[in-house]
């Protein structure tokens, strides 16, 4: 049980993936995640219209070293270590995702392939990996995520 009495399962990494919820869930999301334990990152993507800068917010938010994240197949090794951000699980909350998704729909749906083969990573050694991306305006199910 949470510190807060609000329980939704954060901690169960079988449960963990790829989820879209509205923008205003994302505070709740973030409180009932560190109530769990977890590590909280919030990636907002206001204005970011292609691959290098959404990899530059991740790896800024992400903290990753030096070299890690400049290109999809480096930040799918940074996520599958997080050595440097030691935690019983995560939860990383994309905020403003509306952007990108009109300019590069296809790097979006490339970084949450990339996010949901994380997560499943994880599972695999019972860590909890959570992502929640709002992708207001006009939400849609991500289908297969």
């Amino acid at each position: 049980m949470t510190d807060s009495g609000f329980d939704i399962g954060l901690d169960d990494a079988s449960q963990a993936g790829v989820y879209e919820v509205d923008a205003a869930d994302l505070p709740a999301l973030a409180a009932a995640a560190r109530d769990s334990g977890l590590l909280v990152r919030r990636i907002d993507l206001d204005g970011c219209r292609d691959k290098q800068t959404l990899l530059l917010r991740i790896a800024t938010v992400l903290d990753l070293p030096a070299g890690r994240g400049g290109n999809w197949d480096a930040l799918m090794d940074a996520l599958r270590d997080l050595e440097w951000l030691p935690a019983p699980g995560y939860v990383l909350l994309f905020e403003a995702a509306a952007p990108l998704r009109t300019a590069q729909p296809g790097h979006l749906q490339t970084l949450l392939d990339l996010l949901q083969e994380a997560s499943h990573w994880w599972a695999e050694a019972d860590v909890p990996f959570w992502v929640f991306m709002a992708l207001d305006p006009a939400p849609t199910a991500l289908r297969g995520h």
